[in-house]
């Protein structure tokens, strides 16, 4: 039985790892070592990539960084989660704003001293990684596309650590990384309209705020239709294994999001669409295995 004071302990627990959305970083975990094990270095012997240290220390670092980045987002956006995401808004709370702000610099720090065991260069890129998570949270985010553009890059950045240091650059690789930086902007950009009226009460200069619904759907049409290019490249053009099937399953929901785009008028219907695009980037890290069954099978064994 559970005392009053190993409740409230628990419910705090839950409310950082709600505020620092444990789940997603995770998930970029698991996506950088998929990523690198199928994509980036597929020569390498497994142990050579799940050992190697210094891989360990850039995905604990982009953690870190990650972590601390959701929690500065949070203590920015309090005021308007309230009206957006008034539920999870009250978990949050049950951490303080100083507690939260201690955290996010402890996390950083953590971030850079791994980083130090790395190189210097990686000193530098995880600084500025730091320093543009917080522009954007603070500044950035606030300005109609440019907060959107800037989210969607700083998603992206630690799967580019990665591929900077395995310095591979083979053009399927950026041709996948176009199909993840267009897939997030879009989901960006359907967060604006799930946030309307959290954006409109505290100011956020966002596209539906400043042009309207429409404009937005127009936007967020032309970026699916972006998206499904560098799917198409992927299943016709390049050898990708059994993940072609993956694309073409995307195609098919990215057709049947496009449809409900313009059906949609109201926040459940929105988050509805974030869902769909979210599912997409999740079933992707999976969808990784897919490249080489051969590979999987033969690391697996």
């Amino acid at each position: 039985m559970l005392t009053r004071k190993n409740k409230l302990l628990l419910y705090k627990l839950l409310s950082l790892f709600s505020v620092v959305r444990g789940y997603n970083i995770l998930m970029i975990t698991l996506a950088q070592y998929l990523a690198s094990i199928f994509i980036l270095s597929p020569d390498l012997p497994l142990s050579a990539v799940v050992l190697d240290i210094n891989l360990f220390l850039i995905v604990t670092s982009s953690a870190l960084v990650i972590a601390a980045g959701y929690i500065i987002n949070n203590f920015y956006d309090a005021e308007k989660d309230l009206i957006n995401k008034p539920t999870k808004s009250m978990l949050d709370r049950l951490v303080s704003q100083r507690f939260k702000l201690t955290t996010y610099f402890v996390l950083n720090f953590l971030a850079v001293f791994a980083a130090s065991y790395i190189s210097f260069r990686a000193v530098l890129f995880f600084a500025a990684y730091i320093f543009g998570i917080w522009l954007y949270s603070h500044k950035l985010k606030r300005y109609p596309f440019l907060g959107n553009m800037v989210s969607a890059t700083l998603a992206i950045a630690p799967f580019f650590v990665v591929f900077v240091y395995y310095k591979n650059v083979e053009t399927v690789i950026f041709v996948h990384a176009l199909f993840l930086f267009l897939l997030i902007l879009a989901r960006e950009m359907v967060k604006d309209l799930e946030n309307l009226a959290g954006d409109m009460a505290q100011n956020y200069r966002t596209i539906p705020v400043l042009y309207g619904a429409t404009t937005s759907k127009v936007l967020i049409t032309i970026l699916i239709v972006l998206t499904a290019l560098p799917s198409y490249l992927l299943i016709t053009k390049f050898d990708i294994g059994l993940m072609y099937l993956y694309f073409l399953a995307v195609l098919l929901l990215l057709c049947l999001f496009l449809l409900l785009l313009w059906l949609s008028k109201n926040k459940t219907q929105y988050i509805w669409l974030h869902n769909i695009i979210k599912f997409i980037i999740v079933s992707g890290v999976f969808g990784i295995l897919l490249i080489d069954l051969d590979l999987l099978l033969n690391r697996l064994v």
